[in-house]
């Protein structure tokens, strides 16, 4: 097996020696690039990149392709603005396809939806594109947050009850009061699950994620975290564990192992 190749931008300096072991022969010069959601996992987008076009993308923080049909270098987003903002980028097995994981500056497809795979057939789309929402969310209120970091004070507490924004509002009141909101909702949610039908679990769940994702924001915290958190916890003997664990030990969300 070929040792891996691979660039991450929290690297100092980026080694693009490994290109030239890269197999662009087999591809006429040029190799695919699978562009993925860094967060998410959703698929964005492919490319083509020849070796100048790989350098290109490690010296700057956007990523850049060949263009099959004009035969020249181009940058994604050079002309809507819509950057992509590589993290990672690796080779496979057999170093003749590049997978880069990428921070995307608005819709990635020139259609202006999210992914360039997005599918009309309801009920078919990948799991990922469901889950988007919450890091589409995420990104909706780091927004609001941001319009709100260079107000003074008095203009947040206008915000507090004038604010047509529901997450301007619940921001500018804080975190004391944004966490009393998070409680009412769970113990909504907890009165939903045990004598409402299963379209107001739905619609309760939905409202404590959204003022979850608000609290999470003003710790601090991201949901990138949260999910971090989740796997860390995630063992390979989950399944012994659970049979051996008592109910009490198994409950105890701290400790909690997977």
């Amino acid at each position: 097996m070929k040792p891996p190749i691979f660039w991450h931008c929290k690297q100092k300096q980026q080694d693009d020696s490994a290109v030239e072991e890269l197999d662009f022969a087999k591809g006429g010069g040029i190799m695919p690039a699978i562009v993925q959601h860094e967060l998410s996992g959703e698929v964005l987008m492919v490319g083509y990149m020849n070796p100048e076009a790989l350098r290109r993308t490690l010296s700057g923080q956007q990523v850049c392709f060949f263009s099959r049909s004009k035969k020249i270098l181009w940058v994604k987003g050079e002309t809507s603005g819509h950057y992509l903002h590589w993290v990672l980028i690796m080779a496979d097995c057999d170093q003749d396809t590049l997978l880069i994981t990428a921070h995307p500056q608005g819709p990635t497809c020139h259609f202006g939806t999210p992914s360039c795979f997005h599918t009309a057939a309801a009920g078919f789309a990948p799991a990922f594109h469901s889950t988007q929402i919450l890091f589409e969310l995420e990104e909706i209120i780091e927004k609001k947050a941001a319009e709100l970091s260079d107000k003074k004070p008095e203009f947040k507490a206008h915000v507090q009850e004038n604010s047509p924004s529901y997450t301007q509002r619940l921001l500018a009141q804080g975190l004391s009061q944004t966490a009393q909101k998070v409680g009412e909702e769970a113990v909504e949610l907890l009165i939903a699950s045990m004598a409402q039908g299963p379209a107001c679990v739905r619609s309760e769940a939905a409202d404590l994620m959204y003022h979850l994702l608000v609290l999470l924001r003003l710790s601090g915290v991201s949901w990138q975290e949260v999910l971090e958190e989740l796997k860390a916890r995630r063992k390979k003997d989950y399944d012994a564990h659970i049979h051996q664990d008592s109910p009490q030990q198994a409950a105890i969300g701290e400790n909690t192992t997977m």
